[in-house]
């Protein structure tokens, strides 16, 4: 195999795979180096939903072309990824949170987003199940969505191989090398060494240790959350429901009829630890049927953890550092399965011309982390 590539990303999750289809459709010589097995990150471990409700216009933006390219994913690959076009449901209980959906429903929908604001007997009327005590409100996108992860990663993986690009599991990187303020080369665990003029880091809640051995500072945290997964029952296109309170949680029926589901614990738990916990399968029960008290008796069939890549402001990092040539797209914030389809295709364009199909600025790497995504 030759050494020399166009092209070498490190990582093989939804960033790093979209990237690299992208790059070698446009005829980039491609190598995908993942340290492990394709969607051994966090892309592996979502909850499958695909939204386009955020509070800033770059993630909006790019949320909205995520979804486009959901969309013709079966064109795109010649194969169906699952697709459902079944909603997202913001659910405020108290004025305050209603207030704030509405401020960003009036920015959503400068961008075009089909979004608006439900009032409580509303809500109920579209998911007849939910209960709705205390409830004054929700924002209500049905054109967010969900798809399958895997079937995704496998469009894309086969679309780089198709398209003469070469994906490497089991390669670890140890060490990406510059001159001369110049990325050069990408070494790995088994002394392999890779030259190419672009290198993109997309290394999900390893971004930090990636970039050190870059010498560039990524400021990116990674921390667990917990997942559950039930058994299948009649759909009833229960979009995705998403309660912000501080035992709330986020969960969906899948086409399936499973719901799969996660909650944001009030403790934090930093670093690379994945195991699951007794507490979190009996809590997020709790929560579930707190909402859709129907679902008492639906048994769960199996619980996990993944990481969110944390950035300061809730927002991811996807730019060039500054060696020439060395990228990044990291600190997706848990929403990198839901972006990386946009993001990839923005990034080819960068990586090639030098220019982004939109503003993203938000995104810089280096920039003053400020104002926090509100929807996060």
């Amino acid at each position: 195999m030759s050494k020399n590539f166009d092209a070498i990303i490190v990582g093989g999750g939804i960033i790093g795979t979209a990237t690299g289809y992208y790059l070698a459709k446009r005829g980039l010589k491609v190598l995908l180096l993942e340290k492990d097995y394709l969607t051994a990150g966090s892309t592996g471990r979502c909850i499958t939903g695909i939204r386009q409700q955020f509070s800033t216009p770059a993630t909006i933006k790019t949320a909205m072309e995520s979804v486009h390219l959901f969309r013709n994913m079966r064109d795109e690959f010649d194969m169906d990824v699952q697709w459902s076009s079944s909603g997202y449901l913001f659910l405020a209980h108290d004025q305050e949170m209603a207030s704030m959906f509405q401020k960003n429903i009036s920015l959503q929908r400068e961008f075009g987003l089909d979004v608006r604001f439900l009032d409580a007997g509303e809500c109920r009327s579209l998911v007849p199940k939910l209960n709705t005590e205390g409830l004054v409100g929700g924002a209500w996108c049905p054109s967010d969505g969900q798809a399958d992860p895997f079937l995704v990663i496998r469009g894309y993986t086969t679309g780089i191989i198709n398209n003469g690009g070469i994906i490497r599991i089991g390669s670890l990187v140890t060490r990406i090398a510059s001159e001369n303020g110049r990325v050069r080369s990408v070494i790995t665990a088994g002394g392999d060494s890779y030259q190419a003029p672009r290198v993109l880091i997309a290394a999900g809640a390893f971004a930090r240790e990636a970039g050190q051995m870059s010498g560039v500072n990524l400021d990116v945290t990674p921390e667990r959350h917990q997942a559950l997964i039930t058994d299948g029952v009649q759909y009833e296109k229960i979009p995705m429901l998403v309660d912000y309170r501080p035992d709330g949680g986020y969960f969906v029926q899948r086409l399936t009829g499973q719901f799969i589901g996660c909650f944001t614990p009030e403790k934090q738990v930093p670093g690379h630890d994945i195991d699951s916990t007794l507490d979190f399968i009996v809590e997020m029960s709790r929560r579930m049927c707190k909402l859709i008290p129907a679902l008492e008796k639906v048994a769960v069939l199996r619980q996990w953890a993944g990481s969110y890549a944390m950035t300061p402001d809730g927002s991811p990092i996807v730019d060039e550092t500054e060696i020439k040539g060395l990228y990044c797209a990291v600190g997706m914030c848990g929403h990198g399965f839901m972006l990386g389809p946009a993001l990839g295709k923005y990034l080819a364009q960068f990586m090639t011309e030098g220019s982004w199909e939109i503003p993203m600025s938000e995104f810089a790497y280096g920039r003053q982390f400020g104002e926090m995504e509100k929807m996060k």
